[in-house]
């Protein structure tokens, strides 16, 4: 039987709510949440079995499915009411994205993860027609040679969409750092390693009969990381996209502490445990008062010892020390500083935005004070730089790349290119 044809204007496929439903669970995995197209699926099912003309009920259907902590509910809630609501969510969208003061009140609380979903993800059916004479506007998304430009450009250099797409790439990257091995055993279900005091017991358990054998194998951990981060005018922008990349590692379950040091040195390793990356910064920026101000490295690096060495710096910890160098005040003091704090940790890597120029040299006072006590020196300006610390700070590789401190007043090597010190 020949297939009617259909009439003009009309669709083949899933019906409208489908249609819908799937875009909202596309919407909500662009904004962060851990969601698969199986989610979308699961959702149309669930829609059945509640009342499709109560709103509330679908809210807790649809929140069952997708949330899996308290911490996810505000922005779910912001996506519901925005997404099923407003017929204008476009308009909702600019309303996000440029907030209003309405009589003196401050502008309410946005999500900027969510404006970049809905920013990102606008249904070709549901865009408004141009106007005569105007021209249509088309966005796509980064391509794969876009993302690789992207992340090769200096930081210093983004434009504010450039910003909005390196904070995308850094959230959707998960980066895991390699576990390390103690001497530390524990119960182990197979293995090479038999714990004959187990099956011994067992096999008297079992009326002398020695069934089967009971194994042991080493714990693993997770390195502790240090980071402290220059917060001066000078390392602003690259401060900025640190703690973003920072926030993908805390959201990995990293044992990361992060200190900022401008003036003076702040603990944020709380502020960072925000899901948003956007308002974790944005708290961070406003909570420390010598944000993009003056440097005082020696007495920050005094302060952290003194207070938080012994606390954060236990278990083999590696310290990564973002700045500069360009301290001109108590180089004395920044040489004892450093010295005391290479005792304390396992190894010193630097990051130095600095490195970018080709023909950097360690003239500065500062520099000099820094490079006898590192054990590896890596460039910290673009995003390649950063996604390269992932082989860096891993056991096995750290311990082959990372040489021993050379002597004093004497330039660290590493496995790139030779540069021309001086």
């Amino acid at each position: 039987m020949a297939r009617p044809h259909a009439a003009p204007g009309q669709r083949h496929g899933p019906p409208m709510l489908a249609r819908n439903v799937t875009h909202f669970m596309r919407l909500l995995r662009e904004a962060g949440f851990p969601l698969s197209p199986a989610h979308a699926a699961d959702a149309l099912q669930a829609l059945q079995l509640v009342d499709i003309g109560r709103r509330d009920e679908v809210r807790a259907a649809l929140a069952a499915l997708v949330l899996s902590g308290p911490d996810q509910r505000p922005l779910f809630d912001a996506a519901f009411d925005l997404f099923w609501r407003d017929p204008d969510w476009e308009g909702k969208l600019r309303a996000l994205l440029l907030p209003r003061v309405d009589a003196g009140a401050p502008p309410p609380r946005r999500s900027n993860r969510l404006a970049d979903a809905l920013a990102a993800q606008v249904p070709p059916g549901l865009r408004a027609p141009p106007e005569p004479g105007q021209a249509e506007r088309f966005s796509a998304p980064l391509t794969f040679s876009d993302q690789e430009r992207l992340a090769q450009r200096d930081f210093e250099t983004l434009s504010a969409e450039e910003w909005r797409a390196l904070r995308h790439l850094v959230r959707a990257r998960r980066t895991r750092l390699a576990m390390q091995h103690t001497r530390r055993l524990r119960t182990a279900a197979s293995g090479c390693r038999a714990d004959v005091r187990a099956s011994a017991r067992l096999a008297v358990r079992q009326q002398g009969e020695w069934m089967r054998w009971k194994f042991r194998r080493r714990v693993e951990r997770r390195p502790p990381l240090v980071l402290l981060l220059d917060i001066s005018g000078s390392m602003s922008q690259y401060s900025r996209a640190v703690l973003y990349f920072c926030h993908a590692l805390m959201q990995s379950r990293e044992r990361l502490s992060v200190f900022l040091f401008g003036t003076r040195l702040t603990n944020i390793t709380r502020s960072l445990r925000e899901r948003d990356p956007d308002e974790a910064v944005e708290a961070i920026s406003s909570h420390v008062r010598d944000w993009a101000g003056g440097t005082r490295i020696g007495a920050a690096l005094a302060s952290f010892n003194r207070e938080w060495a012994r606390r954060v710096l236990a278990g083999r910890a590696t310290v990564l020390l973002v700045t500069d160098g360009l301290d001109h005040e108590h180089i004395d003091l920044l040489d004892s500083e450093m010295a005391r704090l290479r005792r304390f940790a396992h190894r010193i890597i630097w990051l130095n935005p600095l490195l970018r120029f080709a023909g950097f040299t360690p003239r500065a006072r500062g520099v000099q004070a820094i490079l006898p006590h590192v054990d590896a020196l890596r460039s910290a300006h673009n995003l390649d730089s950063l996604f390269a610390l992932e082989a860096l700070l891993t056991d096995d590789a750290g311990r082959a790349a990372v040489p021993h401190p050379p002597a004093a007043h004497a330039a660290p090597t590493h496995q790139e290119e030779p540069r021309p010190w001086k």
